[in-house]
């Protein structure tokens, strides 16, 4: 069986939203750096670095990251 990993919901997601800088704070929190964000505001991308931890879905204060 696969190991979880983490997903994003764009349709939710709005790092704007949730920090003044426009920095996703599930980032900050990723020790594996598995979420990447190619500039302020935008909303993060999951790369296969993730270790289904689930820091980040904890992190998410509009809960757009989810585990499957």
């Amino acid at each position: 069986m696969a190991k979880p990993t983490a997903v994003v919901d764009y349709q939710i997601c709005d790092p704007k939203k949730c920090s003044e800088d426009g920095k996703c704070p599930a980032i900050k929190k990723c020790k594996h750096k598995a979420l990447q964000q190619e500039a302020k505001g935008e909303a993060p991308a999951v790369f296969g670095l993730c270790m289904g931890c689930s820091t980040c879905v904890t992190a998410c204060p509009l809960k757009a990251i989810r585990l499957i």
